[in-house]
């Protein structure tokens, strides 16, 4: 087994499952960024997803695009993101912390520059949505050579012959698209995704975390029965944006939303 954060997480976790959340860095600030990432882990987050703010988010629905606009209002950069991330190492050491954004920003620095800054930065994964299987080679090797994880997405249209191709360079955990369209889509099937995660499970031995359409506890119970992780993005972003100019209503609020989440997971595993 792996030494690397994420793989640790998960061999820890046992029955229970984990628990991913997303923010979008920098929205509204880098300094809100990293105190709300001690506030996701307070409330049970076992891997941050870090968004990086990108000018043209293409799978992602308006939250995560009105994230990103604030963000970059105040010019947030990967490598602030990134300097983010170790800040955070200062008081974390537990927690993995997964990069997830478009590959222009980390073209413009340079793959080999971006893995070493992402290395000494504590990042243990990146998930570049728009990077696909055939062209990722030169990354992964670039990434695994500093023992960082390359998550890749699978969705319900994604075929068998692509997904070897992606379980052929993938780590951390694969994570799976619930839904067909943009982030913050809505009507989960919970059935479906359980079908095309056992199917996903059959073919690969690395972790499979279910995204898309998670919005409360009870949403996030049903995919933990199924998955091994969670993921839940638009729904805490929505709570960043709603409540900006209000810091302690905004971590108060997430905080209720993620623990909520965690308790509930948990509850399911003990009760199933």
């Amino acid at each position: 087994m792996s030494q690397r954060r994420i793989a640790k997480r998960f061999a820890a976790a046992g029955e229970s499952k984990l628990l991913i959340p997303y923010i979008t860095a920098g929205d509204p600030d880098l300094e809100t960024t990293l105190a709300l990432m001690h506030t996701l882990v307070k409330a049970g987050a076992d891997v941050i997803e870090l968004g990086i703010p990108f000018s043209d988010p293409m799978a992602d629905g308006p939250v995560i695009q009105a994230a990103c606009e604030r963000a970059l209002k105040n010019k947030v950069s990967l490598v602030q993101v990134m300097e983010t991330v170790k800040r955070f190492r200062e008081t974390d050491n537990d927690t993995a912390v997964v990069l997830m954004g478009y590959m222009n920003p980390v073209e413009r620095l340079g793959y080999a520059k971006f893995a070493e800054l992402a290395a000494q930065a504590g990042v243990d994964g990146v998930l570049t949505v728009d990077m696909p299987p055939e062209e990722a080679a030169e990354l992964v090797e670039e990434l695994s050579s500093r023992e960082l994880d390359c998550v890749f997405l699978l969705s319900p249209t994604t075929p068998d012959a692509r997904m070897q191709q992606v379980f052929n360079m993938a780590s951390g955990y694969i994570y799976y698209v619930s839904l067909k369209g943009v982030t913050g889509a809505a009507n989960l099937d919970t059935d479906a995704v359980a079908t095309k995660v056992e199917h996903i499970k059959s073919q690969t031995s690395i972790p499979v975390a279910v995204g898309f359409g998670i919005r409360d506890a009870a949403s996030a119970a049903a995919i933990s029965q199924a998955a091994d992780g969670v993921v839940v993005g638009s729904v805490l972003v929505s709570i960043v944006g709603e409540h900006g100019q209000d810091k302690d209503t905004m971590h108060k609020t997430l905080f209720d939303m993620v623990n909520g989440m965690r308790l509930a997971m948990d509850d399911i595993q003990v009760t199933a």
